[in-house]
């Protein structure tokens, strides 16, 4: 990422990161928050201001330290965002899921929110440990899913393409508390990972939700926020091609099992052996497990047979 910044920019870069490390915020032996990429994500979020910058990386810094009681490197650990044991009732009930990747070869997120249930979502799973779900899969976001795309087709790849398909909904007032702390999440610990969201099947009514939800988000954020209807097809597929967009949505792909369920992309390349040295503790998470993949994974193909095997819809 860091070829995409004029001179200015780099020194700014430069000077970031030296004061995180004098100042103590950042060390050597930091799992986290130490490469290129994520020091410039927060730079972009507060405009190349260095004191702002600073701010908003230690807030993220303490909460990465304290998120579960644990930490997120231990949660991720323990809860694997594509197969932990709720996964199953907790997607009938808010289906998020990756799905391959655009035309610039950014990962694709996809939530079908009409399928939302809060109520059956809370007698399924207690509130914290799906809030600590939501967290983990944005958090494969910046540790596999985006490493794995910029390996993968050798280009810096920055955020995703996210798809909100609003077909059939009708709970926002009744999920507006988890909602606003999803966007907030994304805004203050994972920013500058949205590279564009495309809401589709938006009803009229979507008009007053809309307003309240601008009061959320930065106005950066609303900027790459694109509200379309139910004829959403051409301008979708502009964005993707059709053998990478599920049926669902107008596309080619049916993968076997279930788009929603195969996870299908790049990031399923030998990730059954990642989660194996991070189990044994042989891979310092976050920054090394990054690493791992864009230093030693062979993306000669995009998956394995056994990643697909590992990840289908018993998950």
């Amino acid at each position: 990422m860091a070829e995409t910044l004029n001179s200015q920019q780099k020194e700014t870069l430069i000077k970031f990161r030296d004061e995180l490390r004098t100042e103590g915020i950042v060390g050597e032996s930091d799992s986290w928050g130490t490469d290129d990429d994520c020091l410039i994500r927060f730079l972009r979020a507060r405009k190349f201001n260095i004191k702002a910058a600073k701010t908003m990386f230690k807030k993220c810094s303490e909460w990465r330290r304290t998120i579960g009681g644990v930490g997120i490197d231990q949660l991720y650990t323990e809860i694997d965002p594509w197969d932990y044991p709720e996964r199953k009732e907790v997607f009938k009930k808010w289906p998020i899921w990756f799905h391959k990747t655009d035309k610039k070869g950014r990962p694709i997120n996809i939530q079908t929110l009409g399928e939302i249930d809060i109520p059956g979502l809370h007698k399924a799973v207690k509130p914290e440990r799906h809030w600590h779900t939501i967290v983990v899969n944005q958090e494969a976001l910046t540790r596999e899913v985006i490493p794995c795309c910029t390996k993968r087709f050798g280009q810096s790849i920055s955020g995703a393409l996210c798809i909100l398909d609003l077909k059939g909904f009708g709970q926002f007032w009744g999920m507006k508390g988890i909602a606003r702390e999803s966007l907030q999440l994304t805004q203050d610990y994972y920013p500058e990972t949205m590279g564009q969201l495309l809401i589709l099947n938006a009803p009229t009514s979507f008009t007053a939700i809309w307003s309240v939800i601008k009061t959320w988000i930065a106005k950066e954020t609303a900027d790459k926020i694109d509200i379309l209807g139910s004829d959403y097809q051409e301008i979708l597929l502009k964005h993707v091609d059709a053998d990478n967009l599920p049926s669902s949505l107008g596309g080619n792909c049916k993968c076997e099992g279930g788009c929603e369920w195969s996870n299908a992309g790049p990031w399923l390349k030998g990730r059954q052996h990642r989660r194996k040295l991070l189990y044994t503790g042989d891979m310092v998470p976050a920054r090394t497990e990054t690493e791992y993949i864009l230093k030693h994974q062979d993306f000669g193909e995009e998956s394995t047979s056994s990643d697909e095997e590992f990840f289908d819809a018993k998950s």
